[in-house]
This record gives structure tokens, sequence and C-alpha cells, in this order.
């Protein structure tokens, strides 16, 4: 999928403002010698009047290209370092870098300051392109980084509309077919623990359950959904607050494998068996899955393949900057163990 970008100055168009040649803005931008201060001051004017920013790929051509790239992580929560989907992701992405002879640099960005900090950073030439990890809705970084002509790419999306070039999972559907198989299963008090609702991947998975309830002929409610932040903690609350609401459940559904884990410590210590009394799912297929007791039931994202994704998107962007986003959304498959 492909959408259009808003348009931007060109070189061309900055030429013709400060009334010089192509080849003359060129030189003014690479700092090169030989231009006249009159004429460099012109469109050095022309530059900062129409907001050009120099095109990375032509920078490349010029021998001046950073060879690093950026990944930024958005989420102001130190503990999600120590989850395994970012660390899943990082080694995912080191591996689709190693044969570009290009470093990835890890940026942390949790305010408005640090935001502007970064964003002139990278205006600054010393990176060659950005990829994007927990975005929440609401946050305009992609879209200064757009406006600026960074090429960049993002790690999910911020909601239905994004734009921004991405790569995501099939969200709704993964959760749609873990609901269904508990279904078939004969389970019909059906909760979920949900990931922060201010994040597209959460609402999809939401989505999902929700559509699977629908599909077989039952009611949803609120009352049967609880929000987590994605750590083992809060999976743990999640399912304590879930079981006093209605203790009648016999399956839950939780946004990822380390809420999952978290909701197991808490049937446990409510003395409720799984799979037998409460069947358990959990999201991602992390080595995790496979060292709970019982073994999770999970829902496989293709982690490796959504890093060179992003990988191979970036690199497009960087070498072509043409005028279209792209957009990549790949198939979750469902892995039955124990716990369901």
């Amino acid at each position: 999928m492909a959408r259009r970008r808003p348009g931007a100055p060109t070189l061309e168009e900055v030429a013709a403002h400060a009334g010089v040649g192509r080849g003359t803005v060129s030189r003014v931008i690479n700092n090169a010698a030989g231009v006249k201060e009159s004429t460099r001051r012109a469109v050095q004017r022309a530059i900062e009047e129409l907001g050009y920013v120099p095109n990375l790929a032509a920078r490349s051509l010029a021998g001046q290209r950073a060879d690093a790239v950026a990944l930024v992580l958005t989420e102001p929560d130190w503990r999600q370092f120590a989850e395994p989907f970012f660390s899943e992701i990082v080694r995912s992405l080191g591996d689709a870098l190693a044969d570009t002879g290009m470093q990835l640099m890890l940026t942390l960005v949790r305010s408005e300051t640090e935001r502007q900090r970064f964003l002139e950073y990278a205006r600054g030439g010393r990176v060659d392109g950005v990829l994007l990890m927990s975005v929440h809705a609401g946050d305009r970084l992609p879209d200064m980084l757009a406006e600026a002509r960074l090429p960049t790419v993002l790690l999910g999306r911020r909601s239905g509309d994004e734009y921004v070039s991405y790569v995501d999972a099939d969200n709704v559907g993964g959760a749609r077919n873990a609901v269904s198989h508990l279904l078939k299963q004969g389970r019909r008090a059906i909760a979920t623990i949900t990931g922060p609702l201010d994040m597209y991947v959460a609402q999809c998975r939401l989505r999902g359950y929700e559509d699977a309830l629908a599909l077989a002929g039952l009611k949803t409610s609120r009352s049967w959904v609880a929000e987590s932040d994605f750590s083992e903690e809060s999976g743990r609350r999640a399912m304590t607050e879930l079981l006093e609401r209605h203790p009648e459940i016999d399956a839950v559904l939780a946004a990822s494998d380390t809420t999952a884990a978290g909701a197991l410590r808490a049937l446990r210590a409510a003395g409720r068996r799984v799979p037998e009394d409460v069947a358990v799912i959990g999201f991602d297929d992390f080595s995790l899955a496979q060292r709970t007791e019982p073994r999770l039931t999970t829902v496989r994202q293709p982690l490796e393949q959504m890093g060179r994704a992003m990988i191979r998107l970036l690199l497009e962007e960087m070498e072509e900057q043409s005028a279209a986003w792209r957009h990549v959304i790949l198939r979750t498959e469902l892995v039955v163990r124990e716990s369901s």
C-alpha cells in the first residue's frame, strides 16, 4: 500500500527563488568552495523562506551520508527496555542492518524538548533515517520528521489513517483467531487484558476480541476488559481485577506474552487451574511463552520479518525519496500450547 506525501520544496524551486542555478544551490548546501558570499546568502535565505530540507539521498551521492540510522523509542517508561518485545525487535533490526555497513543508534525521545532536540539533530544530517517504536496516538514526531523530509518508518501505527511508512502485524486478525479458538473449545465467559488503549496496537487487539465474540452472537461489555501496560505486573493486577468482577471467567486473551505471564500468577494465587478452569492466550510468541507453567498458547508476530521489512522500507526511502509512503501488514499465527 502507498499514500502520497504532502508537497515539499525542491532543489529547483530553491534555485528559482534565489535566482541561481541548481548546481549553485547544491554547492551551498554541501559547503563547497567557489560560491560568492552574496550568492551563498541569497541561497540560504531562499532555503529558510521555503523551508527546504536537503535530500539525504542527494547528500549520499556527494559522499556525505552519515551511515547511521536512529532507532527512536518514545515510551517514557524505562521498564520497556526489559520487555522481550524491545530486545527482539532491536536484534532483528541489527541483523537486517548488518550487511549495510550502517550503525544503529538508540535514542530516547520522551518530552517536547527532547522531540525538538532530536528533530534538529536529524535535520543536521547526523543520521540517514529514523525508525520509530512505541508511538502513541497524538505523537507529532512522525509528522515533524515527514515535514522535514527525513526517511522514517514506524513499527506499528498511530491510527488507521496513518500515512507515514510503517510495518505492522495483523493485530485484529490475530486476536480474532485467538478468541475463535477459545469459543471452539466451548469457552463462553471470555475476558481480555489489553495494552495501553492510547496505542493503536492495543485498540486493534481489543477490536479483534470484540469481533470474534460478536460473530459468535455473544454480547460484549467493557466490564470484561482490563487495561495493562504490556508488563507482567500490570497483567497480574488486571487479571485480579477481572476475577473480582467476574468470578465465572473461563478464558482470557492477554495483549502480550508478558502480560499473560502476570495473568497466570494471579490465577495461581486465586486457586484457578490453567487450562482446566481458565484458558489463557498471550500475544507475540516470545521465548517466555515456552517457559511459563503451563506453556502459553499465543499469537505469533513475525518479529524477524517485521524488523527486516522496516529496514527495507527505510533503505528504499533513503535511496528513492519517492512521492509515496509504504505500508506493510504481516500475518500473525496462532500457536497452540498447554495453556488453552
